[in-house]
């Protein structure tokens, strides 16, 4: 199988498949710079320490930062419903941007993988790094991907309308 690998938001063309990449994502009702800031909002129990998340200067601060919160910090079970969060932050972002979601069909049947290159915890689960990890970016993206095609095969508009 086929792969296409990716990490840095500026790398072209798949920096596009980075959470950092910069393009405003629509999600509950709230405008996200990225879709990392749609996450990571998901992930503060406290009002405080959300808008201290949301302040940060870039994006990979805000995940630096948000790494490394303290779990009285962290809203309750954080833990099993942080998938399901990424992956309706994976379709706001794919859907709203007709651009970002033509290249990720253009993707074929080929196996994401996000590729990073600092070997720890939080890169081994969202990526691979050295061909280790449980790649759960990729593997989102991948069904975000196959969801679109389903759309598209049955001539449903796949561009929903920022709110």
């Amino acid at each position: 199988m086929h792969e296409i690998r990716f990490y840095r938001a500026s790398e072209k063309p798949y920096g596009a498949f980075s959470n950092l990449y910069r393009r405003n994502v629509v999600f509950e009702g709230e405008v996200f710079a990225t879709s990392e800031h749609a996450y990571q909002a998901g992930k503060a129990r406290k009002p405080a320490v959300r808008k201290w998340l949301m302040e940060a200067p870039s994006p990979a601060l805000l995940a630096m930062a948000a790494h490394g919160l303290y779990y009285w910090d962290v809203a309750p079970g954080w833990s099993t419903t942080k998938f399901d969060r990424m992956r309706a932050i994976l379709r706001a972002k794919f859907t709203q941007h007709l651009d970002l979601q033509e290249l990720l069909l253009s993707t074929g049947d080929a196996k994401l993988i996000e590729s990073a290159t600092v070997d720890n915890e939080v890169n081994r689960l969202w990526g691979e790094v050295n061909g280790v990890g449980r790649n759960m970016l990729g593997v989102l993206l991948m069904e975000i991907r196959t969801e679109l095609r389903a759309g598209a095969d049955e001539g449903e508009a796949c561009l929903v309308a920022a709110e």
